[in-house]
């Protein structure tokens, strides 16, 4: 074994990957005080040099990465995001670029790429994301629909809610939401218009309790989906280590009946 597979092999370990974890912790931590003007005042150089210290964790452990894994680790989504967020973390301060600089709260992204049950629950949403288009679309024809009539019906009356079709799109989700949509927006409506019910009541059961359950229907069963394929997979390993071994056994049962007969 070559020394970028053993120092491939030691990263990928359980007590370092736990340790990657605890310094991703540590740092969010350390990025959350930084919003505390009393301890900036107080341990501000602590807090940037305990920062500082962590980013250059970070581009050592992606530097030993790169090293030990080379082509392989472009081919891995993974570590590509590893390798995004620490990049970020690495521009330059300014005031063009302070926007940038308060994305390194990202940072504390990277604990779903090393950690497997987050990763894996990432991965169950990104498969069943085709399945949400469609949810989706339907969702945004229902909305534009639903914010024509709106408009048409009650822009007169109520411009500040439904004046435009963007205003009658952002209260109808807010009506989605079930956000303070009886008292707050239904019954003032309703108040001048007492037919109003008649259409917010059949949009709200729509979006809420049958288009939204759906696209939670959608990433739940998806997430089963690869709970099942990861079980599936443990289950084939396991089955071809105990085979290999019973083979290795068989094998030197037979060299000792071999010797045996000699």
């Amino acid at each position: 074994m070559g020394t970028r597979e053993r120092l491939d092999a030691f990263l990928s370990r359980d007590w370092v990957r736990q340790v990657i974890i605890g310094v991703i912790i540590f740092n969010a931590i350390i990025l959350g005080m930084e919003t505390s003007a009393p301890l900036m005042e107080q341990f501000g150089p602590l807090i940037i040099a305990l920062d500082t210290a962590c980013l250059a964790f970070f581009v050592i452990e992606i530097g030993l990465k790169l090293y030990a894994r080379g082509g392989r680790f472009f081919r891995d989504g993974w570590s590509i995001f590893d390798l995004v967020i620490v990049a970020i973390a690495l521009v330059p301060a300014g005031q063009t670029l302070s926007a940038l600089r308060a994305l390194r709260i990202l940072r504390v992204l990277r604990v779903i790429s090393v950690a497997p049950r987050l990763r894996r629950v990432v991965e169950g949403f990104v498969t069943a994301l085709p399945g949400m288009g469609s949810v989706f679309l339907l969702m945004a024809i229902i909305f534009y629909i639903g914010a024509v009539i709106a408009t048409k019906l009650f822009a007169a009356d109520f411009p500040e809610w439904f004046g435009t079709l963007g205003r009658s799109g952002y209260t109808l989700f807010q009506i989605m939401t079930l956000e303070s949509w009886s008292m707050g927006i239904v019954r003032p409506v309703m108040d001048v218009h007492p037919w109003a019910w008649a259409f917010f009541l059949p949009f709200i059961l729509i979006t809420t309790f049958a288009v939204v359950n759906l696209l939670v229907g959608l990433i739940v069963n998806s997430m089963q989906d690869a709970h099942h394929a990861e079980s599936e997979e443990s289950t084939n390993s396991y089955r071809d280590d105990v085979l290999a071994r019973l083979a290795a056994m068989e094998a030197k049962l037979d060299k000792l009946c071999e010797d045996r007969k000699d």
